[in-house]
């Protein structure tokens, strides 16, 4: 964890772009709350095979200029070419978005090829060699490995690609043990990794979504909590306020020990991220 210890801390939120215009009008007003708060930057998600590639630019652009804060928009690259690619940083540049969230992404269903873009650290070096420094990048992290990787030792293998490639700086998946994360970082430090590499949050308020979110990416609820949070049966307000202090606990934890910050994924919600903040 020593090298950690010796970046900036830094906060940032992570939205996903709404559907609706009840959607839109929910996400200005959770802008508006946590842009209070003086985040590093904001992060809009991005679907599969480009099915929200729009929703992302809209929003990140929006975000930027109503707030005056950073918005990065994360970019998969899993089924897309390197013309589509270059279109979309030409796009981003000309709008004076400075970071992005680069990822590998998701198969779309039925798709069989790639594309031309294998792995994120394909994508980060070609955002390097298209675009220079103009933009920070950001990569994913996976402390508890990622649901495709055959050994924990080909995960930090990957990881350690896209900071060669030209990665900035990381934003792990969400995870409830603490352990899970120190020995990550431990693991990239034997490898002269030196880059932020900052935990993600998700905040727990819904015990049933957080178990669906978790099965389909691959990051463990431990058993004990499991257990606990089935407890509280249809008590939710009980479970939220549980929830909400575990988790600025594990938050407080992991700043003590020497995390460069935290990264919130929000699910477009004010409430239980200001709350953990706050509480820090």
């Amino acid at each position: 964890m020593n090298t950690q210890k010796k970046f900036p801390r830094q906060f940032s939120f992570e939205f996903f772009p709404p559907k609706t215009e009840e959607g839109k009008v929910k996400l200005r007003a959770t802008c508006d709350a946590l842009a209070k708060l003086k985040p590093k930057y904001f992060s809009v998600t991005f679907g599969a095979g480009g099915s929200t590639q729009q929703g992302t630019y809209d929003t990140v652009v929006e975000i930027q200029r109503d707030t005056g804060i950073d918005a990065a928009p994360h970019l998969s690259c899993i089924g897309s070419t390197h013309e589509n690619v270059r279109a979309i940083l030409k796009s981003y540049q000309s709008q004076g978005i400075r970071r992005i969230v680069a990822l590998r992404g998701d198969m779309p269903s039925g798709m069989v090829e790639a594309g031309q873009f294998r792995h994120a650290n394909e994508l980060v070096a070609f955002i390097r060699a298209e675009t220079g420094t103009h933009f920070h990048i950001e990569v994913a992290a996976y402390p508890e490995f990622h649901p495709q990787a055959g050994r924990a030792s080909t995960d930090i293998e990957h990881f350690v690609r896209k900071v060669r490639a030209g990665a900035d700086s990381a934003i792990t998946q969400y995870f409830y043990n603490a352990d899970a994360y120190y020995r990550f970082v431990d693991s990239c430090e034997q490898h002269n990794v030196a880059v932020a590499i900052v935990p993600g949050i998700m905040p727990i308020t819904n015990y049933k979504q957080l178990a669906r979110f978790s099965d389909a990416c691959g990051a463990e609820i431990p058993r004990w909590l499991r257990r606990r949070l089935e407890e509280f049966g249809d008590d939710l307000e009980s479970l939220r306020v549980f929830g909400l202090d575990y988790t600025a606990d594990l938050c407080r934890r992991l700043l003590e020990q020497g995390a460069p910050g935290l990264h919130f994924y929000t699910m477009n919600q004010a409430g239980p991220t200001t709350l953990i903040y706050n509480n820090l």
